[in-house]
């Protein structure tokens, strides 16, 4: 017996951020290009969209808090991640390697399962000037994380770029 074929597992990572209103935007998006998506968010992040909307649209619970020991995985492994809104906080967290939130455990084994990671950081202009913050970056960028272009707060219609989460997962068609 074969296992029936399912579209690639996206990973979206949701951070405390005022774009994350528009979260389903980039569930859309990804969706129309065949994803299956699931969502794990901070706890912060939680109060910054409409989770029930979230779950509905994905037909997966949203993930924010660490499973019992025993209990099943809601997901099955991810063929990619994104990080979307990406903050400051965890940004410099994951780099770091401190995987004291659900969402930063994901990040921090995703790299080591060779996944594709795409980040949209929504940092403040005033933290992407801490040192602490470049360096962070820089790391991440070492360790194949592939950035959009920062946005700096404030509502979804000043422009927040979802669609790049995903541009910077597809395939790079020069690679052999």
């Amino acid at each position: 017996m074969t296992e029936q074929a399912r579209d690639p597992f996206l990973y979206v990572v949701v951070c405390a951020a005022g774009v994350a209103e528009g979260i389903g935007e980039l569930i859309a998006l990804a969706q129309e290009r065949n994803w299956d998506v699931g969502v794990i968010a901070t706890p912060p992040a939680m109060g910054f969209f409409d989770t029930g909307a979230v779950e509905e649209r994905t037909g997966h619970p949203i993930r924010s808090a660490w499973r019992a020991p025993g209990d099943p995985r809601p997901f099955p492994d991810p063929d990619a991640v994104t990080v979307a809104p990406a903050t400051f906080n965890t940004i410099n967290k994951w780099a770091a390697g401190i995987s004291d939130t659900l969402a930063l455990g994901t990040l921090c084994e995703a790299y080591g399962l060779g996944v594709p990671i795409s980040v949209l950081p929504c940092v403040s202009e005033a933290l992407t000037a801490h040192p602490a913050y470049r360096d962070s970056v820089k790391r991440l960028r070492g360790m194949g994380v592939r950035f959009g272009e920062h946005a700096f707060g404030g509502p979804a219609e000043r422009g927040f770029r979802w669609e790049q989460a995903l541009d910077l997962l597809a395939p790079d068609p020069s690679a052999p």
